[in-house]
């Protein structure tokens, strides 16, 4: 059993979708891997990363649509505001979808499909600078 392990580092300009599959795919296809699984983990509390259709880049933006009207910057439910009126709905957002991916690996290439793009999800309305942990286990 082997194992890698690296950082990404991805600039957001905002909220919205970072497609991210490029870098990882290069970085899994550059192991001595070729069957295991990678796990994904954003440092993050104000982000996530998801797995979702690459074809159209209106699906993301619908998802950002989507995001906003169901938890909408500026709500006055809440009350942590330390940040700004988008830091609370940033970490509801980033609860309701996901820190973490696993991922197989086989023949050495991530098993996505032929529509599956990874993007690390920025929720907060100002350009960041977001880590990614990459932990790939396999032979």
């Amino acid at each position: 059993m082997h194992q890698a392990l690296t950082e990404f580092s991805v600039h957001t300009g905002g909220p919205g979708a970072n497609d991210v599959t490029r870098e990882v795919c290069d970085w899994v296809e550059s192991s001595d891997i070729t069957q295991g699984l990678l796990t994904l983990y954003v440092r993050h509390t104000s982000a996530s990363l998801m797995i979702q259709e690459n074809y159209d880049p209106e699906v993301m933006r619908d998802m950002e649509r989507f995001l906003r009207r169901l938890v909408p910057p500026g709500d006055s439910i809440f009350r942590h505001t330390s940040e700004g009126p988008d830091d609370m709905p940033a970490h509801v957002r980033s609860a309701l979808t996901s820190t973490t991916l696993s991922i197989p690996v086989t023949g050495g290439q991530l098993a996505l499909g032929t529509w599956q793009g990874i993007y690390l999800y920025e929720h907060r309305d100002r350009p960041h600078q977001r880590k990614v942990v990459a932990h790939l286990l396999g032979e």
